[in-house]
């Protein structure tokens, strides 16, 4: 098996990126908002499992019901949280065992499946949302002014895709 060379393999990438974004416009921008992404979510991962023993994707999973009212349409949760919905399901499943949620039977039509919070679910998320807020405060809100904040969020609504998650 051969092996490129470093420069034959920056070279080539170059190439690539030089053929695909010209003058290599935002591409600091976007990689700004990788490494912020990845870098705030796993601080904020970390401080919240290791303050409340709640992952992030649970958090968000019960943050999500107590929005909806206390329960949701599967469908509809995982549209929320952005999984995919086998993800969901499994996460549903382990959330189940542990007692923070129910899942029970849509009542409209019997087929659809809904997600309820239960009270040991709630009492949980009473715990872990006053860690998360504060990190989410700390680590982003009180490093941008007003300005910033709505300058960042129109940007970014200008490139979210309005997709699902299958």
């Amino acid at each position: 098996m051969q092996v490129l060379s470093k420069l034959d393999a920056a070279a080539h990438f170059d190439r690539i990126v030089a053929r695909e974004v010209p003058g290599r416009r935002g591409l600091q921008a976007w990689d700004a908002l990788l490494r912020a992404h990845a870098t705030l979510l796993r601080q904020l991962e970390t401080d919240l499992e290791n303050k409340t023993g709640l992952a992030l994707a649970d958090f968000d999973v019960l943050a999500q019901l107590a929005i909806g009212g206390g329960s949701l349409r599967m469908t509809e949760l995982a549209d929320h949280v952005l999984i995919s919905r086998s993800g969901m399901t499994r996460r549903v499943t382990r959330l189940v065992h542990e007692g923070l949620v129910r899942r029970a039977h849509a009542d409209a039509d019997g087929r659809g499946v809904v997600v309820q919070l239960t009270k040991a679910g709630f009492k949980r998320l009473t715990v872990a949302a006053p860690v998360h807020m504060r990190g989410v405060s700390d680590l982003f809100l009180a490093k941008l002014d007003d300005e910033e904040l709505a300058v960042l969020e129109s940007a970014l609504a200008k490139v979210t895709l309005d997709c699902t998650f299958g």
